[in-house]
């Protein structure tokens, strides 16, 4: 599985101006809920709650919040650039780069490997900043498809 196999181009945001970690939650709440029809609170909430158990900001700018929905039927992925927002993170870094990844409950594993896939990815300093400067949507999934390689 490649990450443009569940990144929709109409759920990629390349300038949200969250004010913190809770508004950033909640604007990947909203966007999840109206891309998957699932109740914009159950999302939240799910978040908030995974949040409770470790941050999800993995340093470098980065963060990739993710959780189980019981609801949700396929795994949604989406991508946010924002202005840098405290996330709490690994690094105390600011957050900007944030990939969301919702997975229904009987995911198995590949839950883990999108988000190694996607931890990959932003490992990669030229892709991170790339992602920091290009301009819209299309751009950010032409990027990440040319570098979401298998080696």
């Amino acid at each position: 599985m490649k990450i443009v196999d569940i990144l929709r181009l109409d759920s990629i945001i390349c300038d949200a101006e969250a004010g913190s970690k809770k508004q950033l939650l909640e604007l990947l709440a909203e966007l999840a809920a109206e891309k998957t029809g699932l109740d914009e609170r159950l999302v939240l909430d799910a978040l908030i709650e995974r949040e409770r158990l470790g941050t999800t900001g993995i340093g470098r700018g980065v963060a990739l919040p993710h959780t189980r929905l019981a609801a949700l039927k396929r795994i949604f992925c989406a991508f946010v650039r924002t202005k840098p927002v405290d996330f709490e993170s690994v690094d105390d870094k600011p957050v900007d780069l944030v990939f969301l990844l919702l997975v229904p409950e009987e995911a198995g594993a590949d839950h883990l490997k999108a988000l190694a896939r996607l931890s990959r990815l932003l490992r990669d300093e030229k892709v991170a900043t790339a992602l920091r400067q290009v301009k819209d949507p299309g751009s950010v999934y032409s990027l990440i498809e040319e570098n979401d390689t298998d080696d």
